[in-house]
């Protein structure tokens, strides 16, 4: 079950978080609405590292999309594309 708080329980901040834990976020209400998650730090790294992941897969996924609608680059394109970018030509 979430554990949901009014925001003016941060009066006592140590009291909430000594509730934090992994998998047990704290959910802050401001005017009764939720408004802030109150997380382990580990689990926000955890949740970064795959937002990254999942960045670079959309990324991966995109290029495998366009090649195989516009066609490969061969092995000497993209040298030579990285070849003119590091001498300052693309």
């Amino acid at each position: 079950m979430p554990n949901i708080k009014p925001i003016s329980d941060l009066r006592n901040y140590s009291a909430v978080l000594e509730e934090v834990a992994v998998g047990n976020p704290v959910y802050l209400t401001k005017n009764g609405r939720g408004k802030y998650a109150v997380v382990d730090i580990s689990e926000h790294e955890e949740f970064e590292r795959i937002k990254a992941e999942l960045k670079l897969i959309k990324g991966l996924t995109a290029g495998r999309i366009e090649g195989e609608d516009k066609g490969w680059l061969s092995s000497d394109e993209v040298r030579d594309h990285f070849r003119r970018k590091a001498n300052g030509e693309v």
